[in-house]
């Protein structure tokens, strides 16, 4: 039985290539969508996840609270409440910490011999490099001794030294000039690549120098902390927070002049955006796959009414309600099969297609993606076959062979 009823589906799908062939490429374009959109969404949350991680290796950052004009808010971080001592205090009273490192950051326009860019400044000290995992290309990075006698030298991401001296130039020896100041350039940092703060777009200067000549103030911008290891991020956070509090002489934490963030909330938030973004995508395609769905039930109900004299034939001579109903299910469900095993295909294609022409893209297809589709596919082929089915084996004989 089994062989006689593929036989007489494949035999029924080929008698209208045409029509067959418009049918399954619905489904095609449905499957090939859905996973590419997923593809898309996942390589995206990765890659996200992995500028995170590359600034630094258990990273906490404490930020300053927000400062306010009378009623008007500058916003968060934009407060004057952190200082070196803070970063001093975490640095020998909170356990398990690796590296603190407090900078003073803001943009300049920064001019070289004939070149000029705008970019970020960031003050440091020399713990910078092990708690944002830095590694220099050129020279050397900021020195403790650099720090205490206020030297005005700098060190240039990759992409500040391309924009200023060309690319992979040394140009270690020469002068910037950073708010009509000018500073020594000791080093390149190796290059990151875009992502989340990129150190590539930035210039660092002792934390000394920048408060003296830039900033004017003692005050830093942030304070970033190196924990030991992932384990003890959580006590670390709290240890800080508590000891802040303390230092600042503020008792209820709600009204506290700083904030913290560490990596896994920022990963965690940023998973979440990209999360609901693939989930759109997929969504949106999956109205395609609806579509490729009721174009199956069309040509099934097509099928049913061409073939009626047929079917009351079979029924006349003994045929069971059940067999009728499996056969044309059947021609449904190879259908979507057809369509959804090209399709998978088709949207492997294409994800490779897409990393391959927009580099900054990078998909990431997976396995629970394909088995989704493919399940789909099939559970279109039954749901929207089962209707057409049904129909052609409910068809009253006598009716169906007066049928013209």
């Amino acid at each position: 039985m089994w062989l006689d009823l593929f036989r007489e589906t494949i035999w029924s799908l080929a008698g209208n290539k045409v029509r067959s062939g418009l049918t399954i490429l619905g489904i095609v374009i449905g499957i090939a969508s859905v996973i590419t959109m997923v593809a898309i969404g996942q390589g995206a949350q990765n890659s996200i996840a992995a500028s995170i991680e590359s600034i630094g290796s258990n990273l906490i950052i404490i930020r300053p609270g927000e400062q306010r004009n009378g009623a008007v808010s500058g916003g968060a971080g934009s407060g004057q409440t952190m200082t070196v001592e803070d970063a001093t205090a975490i640095r020998t009273e909170v356990p398990d910490v690796k590296a603190v490192s407090p900078e003073v950051s803001r943009r300049y326009q920064i001019t070289a011999k004939g070149t000029n860019t705008n970019t970020q400044v960031v003050g440091t000290l020399s713990e910078y490099t092990e708690v944002r995992n830095l590694k220099m290309d050129i020279g050397s990075f900021i020195t403790n001794a650099q720090n205490v006698s206020s030297m005005k030298v700098a060190v240039l991401g990759s992409g500040v030294r391309d924009n200023l001296f060309g690319v992979n130039a040394d140009p270690t020896g020469k002068t910037i000039r950073i708010k009509n100041v000018e500073f020594e350039v000791v080093g390149v940092t190796v290059a990151k690549g875009g992502g989340f703060q990129s150190p590539d777009d930035s210039v660092f200067v002792p934390l000394t120098s920048a408060q003296h000549f830039l900033s004017g103030d003692a005050f830093v911008t942030n304070i970033s902390v190196a924990a030991v290891d992932q384990n003890s991020m959580t006590a670390v956070q709290n240890d800080i927070t508590a000891l802040l509090l303390r230092r600042h002489n503020i008792s209820d934490p709600t009204q506290a002049d700083f904030s913290i963030l560490n990596q896994t909330d920022i990963i965690s938030t940023a998973s979440s955006i990209t999360g609901t973004f693939t989930i759109l995508l997929s969504s949106i395609a999956g109205i395609s796959l609806l579509v490729g769905g009721i174009g199956i039930m069309n040509m099934m109900l097509t099928t049913v009414t061409e073939r009626t004299r047929e079917i009351g034939l079979r029924k006349a001579v003994g045929v069971r309600k059940f067999y009728i109903n499996l056969q044309f299910l059947a021609e449904a469900m190879v259908l979507t099969f057809i369509g959804g095993a090209i399709g998978i295909l088709l949207g492997w294609a294409a994800s490779l297609l897409v990393t391959r022409f927009v580099p900054q893209l990078t998909t990431q297809i997976s396995v629970s993606s394909i088995l989704l589709a493919f399940g789909v596919s099939a559970g279109i082929g039954i749901i929207f076959g089962f209707y057409p089915a049904r129909r052609a084996a409910n068809l009253s004989p006598i009716e169906a062979l007066r049928y013209e």
